[in-house]
């Protein structure tokens, strides 16, 4: 090849190398790793919102199911965790290790703690609190049981016997994240069922249906509503240091006649749906 092709060839290269180089330095880049997970315990809790992700792939470890896909373009895993708080734990750390999630929602059905709370409306867990960790004072055989004489127990505040450790004594509350609650808020006047109000969730396996415990628990710790699985996750999702929020819609309410209505859950999840795609369109403009 004489020199001039040679040159030729060499400046038609380089301005093919230019063009790649300045094509790929100017293409949006949309690859997001790390996605939101979103939590429920029961098919009337989870399965609206699996359903409308797009691209879903279905993956189960043991009993627990996760749904995989995409929301405006950016993953969103919905998880099945199973009720109650061991369940939800073992979800928790499942999603930790296998997804790694930006940022964990844990929704849901819930009782009311409050007489003004009203079915279908919806409650921003400010604050979680573990209602099943306590320990109660000493009363002798024959002597029966109180509940006002239970002092909550921080499991997480002592490394030895926390019922004999006076620092383990107190109500640990697990607190929603700021950006998560921002995005809930910005979607409120989207929900038209009830109203969305901001409170504290309780957590425990058991179903209290004594008025005077559920006002003790309200009175005590401040809480709004309760269920199976909030608590325990969000003290998860803390050790793995993930933003995390428990979202939860008053299907009943024992404080005020409430009863039960099974479209409360789909109800939550429409809500939940328009917070998740608020807060995956802060993150695409980013």
């Amino acid at each position: 090849m004489s020199a001039t092709p040679r040159v030729t060839a060499m400046l038609l290269a380089g301005a093919l190398l230019t063009a790649c180089v300045t094509r790929e330095a100017t293409a949006p880049s949309r690859t997001f790793e790390r996605p939101v997970v979103v939590q429920g315990a029961m098919d009337v809790e989870i399965k609206k919102l699996a359903g409308a992700l797009e691209n879903v792939k279905e993956e189960k470890v043991q009993g627990w199911t996760f749904w995989s896909g995409t929301l405006d373009g950016y993953p969103v895993v919905i998880s099945k965790t199973l009720k109650g708080v061991s369940n939800a734990a073992a979800a928790t750390v499942l999603a930790a290790e296998r997804y790694h999630p930006v940022a964990i929602i844990n929704q849901g059905t819930a009782g009311g703690h409050e007489p003004d709370l009203h079915v279908f409306d919806i409650v921003l867990g400010t604050d979680a609190v573990n209602l099943g960790s306590f320990k109660t004072g000493y009363r002798a055989l024959g002597q029966g049981s109180n509940f006002a004489d239970w002092v909550p127990l921080d499991l997480m505040r002592s490394e030895g016997s926390a019922g004999q450790d006076p620092n383990a004594r107190s109500m640990r509350r697990f607190h929603g994240d700021e950006g998560l609650l921002a995005a809930a808020r910005k979607a409120r006047g989207l929900y038209r069922k009830g109203r969305v109000v901001e409170g504290v969730i309780g957590s425990s396996e058991i179903w209290n249906s004594e008025i005077d415990r559920i006002r003790g628990f309200h009175d005590r710790f401040g809480t709004t509503a309760e269920e199976m699985e909030t608590a325990s996750a969000a003290q998860i999702a803390g050790l793995f240091q993930i933003p995390f929020l428990g979202i939860r819609v008053v299907s009943n309410n024992i404080t005020n006649g409430g009863t039960y209505d099974a479209a409360t859950g789909e109800a939550c999840q429409e809500y939940v749906y328009d917070v998740v795609r608020g807060y995956v369109g802060e993150k695409l403009k980013r």
